[in-house]
């Protein structure tokens, strides 16, 4: 691959991702588009990168989604999992009591394991919520990685990683050498297109958003900006969730984060308004029989 070639796939991954790689990082293009180059029939990244200029957009589709990681596994890093039960779930419980409704968006949900995790921990609270609207909006770039998670489908070393083996027998049904997550959490779980770098508005206003290990690849700016559309999207008393690398201090004032509760934010009053809820999309909700 030459430099040029290089240069080239660095701005489109920024311009179409937001993934901002370092011009150290060539190694990590060429083992990841190599197997792609091959796939299609390429002799390598250079045939590769011809056909993305000449306009193919399948081919820069296939380049991105390449790249953009999707490591991901069942409570992720379980803090925040801790955080959603023990402290945004109460508050949310009280501060909704009258209107008995919550929604939840995992940006950048991957292949299913984080909004699954959520969507089983309210499970746990099935008494509590008996007769609220409940909603989990899960996102991401990449249509594969929201296909695997519609189905719901994973390998035994999938659900290995991180889940309590109480809730695989309780929630999943093996099928081979494979698992899949019961039709109730499915159907819990709705999923979207999207790419972080566009306006989301149009998904409406959350009260709880996880927005974890996808910002440590984007530049200061982007980050800034992301921040400042994701406050926008969210109740004035909801609840921020990042990755455990990620802050908010020294990028924005529109979110301060909570003490002793590490990767925890919520909205300052820097923030621009939330939508209204008036202003919402009307989107299928999974209500009470939690």
């Amino acid at each position: 691959m030459t430099p040029p070639d290089y240069e080239y796939l660095r701005k489109i991954l920024k311009d179409h991702s937001g993934l901002d790689l370092s011009a150290d990082k060539q190694y990590l293009i060429e083992s990841r588009l190599l197997p792609l180059a091959r796939k299609s029939g390429l002799n390598g990244i250079p045939d590769l990168v011809v056909k993305m200029k000449g306009g193919s957009s399948a081919h820069i589709t296939q380049v991105v989604e390449a790249m953009t990681t999707n490591e991901t596994f069942f409570f992720r890093d379980k803090v925040p999992f801790d955080h959603f039960r023990d402290t945004i779930m109460p508050e949310v419980l009280k501060a909704r009591a009258a209107r008995r409704s919550v929604r939840i968006w995992c940006a950048a949900g991957s292949t299913g394991q984080e909004p699954y995790s959520l969507a089983m921990c309210l499970k746990e609270m099935s008494a509590a919520l008996a007769g609220w609207r409940v909603e989990i909006i899960a996102t991401d770039l990449s249509q594969e990685v929201l296909e695997k998670s519609k189905a719901g489908i994973y390998s035994q070393f999938e659900v290995q990683r991180g889940l309590p083996i109480q809730l695989l027998v309780k929630h999943f049904k093996q099928s081979g050498e494979f698992w899949q997550i019961s039709p109730e959490l499915r159907a819990m779980v709705q999923h979207r297109q999207l790419n972080l770098l566009h306006d989301f508005s149009q998904l409406g206003a959350f009260d709880v958003i996880f927005c974890r290990n996808v910002l440590i690849y984007f530049d200061q700016d982007t980050k800034i900006n992301i921040f400042n559309r994701l406050a926008r999207s969210m109740e004035s008393d909801g609840f921020l969730v990042l990755g455990a690398a990620e802050t908010v201090v020294g990028l924005t004032d529109t979110f301060k984060p909570l003490p002793d509760r590490r990767g925890l934010y919520r909205p300052s009053s820097a923030r621009a308004p939330a939508a209204p809820i008036s202003a919402m999309p009307r989107m299928a909700a999974m209500a009470a029989g939690l």
